[in-house]
């Protein structure tokens, strides 16, 4: 063979056996490569491995002023983690509201309590048509950048990691603590809480567990652990073993709260749940961030730490994709978790970077729609003078894998004019 036609070939192999072009391919994956904020610009990715997808995740972008990010890591089912992407943003507005059109720490942390509040109501309402609501719950990462000031809630172990420039270099600070129960702070602080509690965390074939039970120490739903209306009925899952009857609530729904101003030196800020974190260290994923281009740079965070998962278990990443999703030995789940990553980058020289729509964006959609920020006072909604224009003219919306399996369809835009979303979401195919 000739030279100039071998390096071709070998060439054409790198590419197809390249994790992150594989992303694409996978039916199972999902990314927005990248797109603008006030602030400056951001991507996004997910990958399913449950038989349902039970993360979600939700961008809410403001024209200015505003950027809303969550990450809800679900457990047990997909209801409370669709219930707090459906509701915690639209609580956080009104909080805002009520407190004379500004966000604080404190309304975001008022509004994570009153999602809390209103699933755990849920919950009893229909425990008796639906006996699993009392033990499906989700992790909840929350943050809005406002007026260039982070504020983040955290409950579980899904995690935010800023990319700072010290020296000339990225360091990775985590801002958040994991709230899982194989961390010895998190098992003392819960002993610590439950002092006449022997087993209130109980080690499980080398995994400790709140009560033998749930890894996590705080969470949003499972009502089974908090309330007694739940705590001695049918609602503990028929595969768990109750090691003794208790009334009293053993897990937190206290948001651990964070507040951050943001400065020059702060260059990204990656949000990603806990299936991110078990192949990727802090440290490995801001290097990827800083040293890659940032179109579709959440998709390769995710798509190297499917490869380090395939490495783990000495499979190819195409053996991955072709797992079926499920819980047993051979299946997609056995390889890794739901996951969802957010990359966030901040240009600080231009805040605002540009004048951007309120916009939407959830890891469940191929498409984005009209924003709650729109129908709030805090920001300029530029929809108005744009009527006009093709959504496809403004923005450019990339997804991934237009097969990706979701437990959540589409959102409906609230009061959102069909005029605004002409243009078709399509498939990333290129890099900027």
């Amino acid at each position: 063979m000739h030279s100039w036609l071998e390096n071709i070939v070998n060439l054409y192999r790198n590419m197809r056996n390249d994790n992150f072009a594989l992303f694409d391919e996978d039916p199972l994956g999902r990314s927005i490569n990248l797109q603008s904020h006030c602030y400056g610009e951001f991507s996004s990715a997910v990958v399913q491995a449950n038989t349902t997808m039970e993360d979600q995740s939700q961008i809410e972008v403001a024209s200015n002023n505003a950027l809303f990010l969550g990450i809800y890591d679900g457990h047990g089912g997909t209801q409370a983690s669709r219930f707090i992407c459906e509701h915690l943003f639209k609580n956080l507005l009104r909080f805002a509201n009520d407190n004379e059109n500004d966000i604080t720490e404190a309304t975001l942390r008022n509004a994570v309590s009153a999602t809390e509040e209103g699933f755990l109501d849920f919950a009893k309402m229909n425990y008796m048509h639906q006996p699993n609501l009392g033990y499906v719950g989700s992790c909840c990462l929350a943050g809005i950048i406002w007026k260039e000031t982070l504020h983040v809630a955290n409950l579980g172990d899904s995690r935010v990691v800023i990319g700072t420039m010290v020296n000339k270099k990225i360091r990775a600070e985590q801002l958040t603590r994991d709230h899982n129960c194989n961390d010895e702070a998190i098992r003392e602080e819960l002993r610590a809480m439950h002092p006449d509690d022997p087993n209130v965390v109980i080690n499980d074939n080398g995994s400790w567990r709140v009560k033998g039970f749930i890894t996590v120490s705080r969470a949003i739903g499972d009502a089974y652990l908090k309330r007694s209306e739940f705590t001695l009925r049918e609602s503990f899952p028929k595969l768990e073993i109750v090691p003794e009857p208790f009334t009293r609530g053993v897990l937190s729904a206290e948001p651990e709260m964070h507040t951050r101003v943001l400065t020059d030196n702060d260059q990204f800020i990656i949000f990603a749940s806990d299936g991110l974190w078990d192949f990727l260290s802090n440290k490995k994923a801001a290097e990827i961030v800083r040293k890659n281009p940032r179109n579709g740079i959440a998709k390769r965070l995710l798509s190297t730490a499917l490869a380090v998962a395939a490495k783990r278990r000495k499979v190819t990443y195409r053996k991955i994709q072709a797992a079926a999703t499920g819980r047993n030995n051979v299946s997609r789940r056995s390889f890794h978790d739901d996951i969802s990553v957010i990359v966030v980058f901040l240009d600080k020289t231009s805040f605002p970077r540009q004048p951007v729509l309120n916009l939407s964006y959830t890891g469940s959609s191929d498409r984005p729609v009209q924003s709650d920020f729109a129908q709030f006072g805090l920001t300029t909604s530029r929809l108005d003078s744009m009527r006009h224009r093709s959504l496809k003219d403004i923005i450019q919306f990339e997804s991934g894998s237009s097969h990706a399996s979701s437990s959540q369809g589409p959102r409906t835009p609230l009061a959102l004019n069909p005029q605004t979303l002409e243009g078709e979401s399509s498939r990333a195919q290129s890099n900027r």
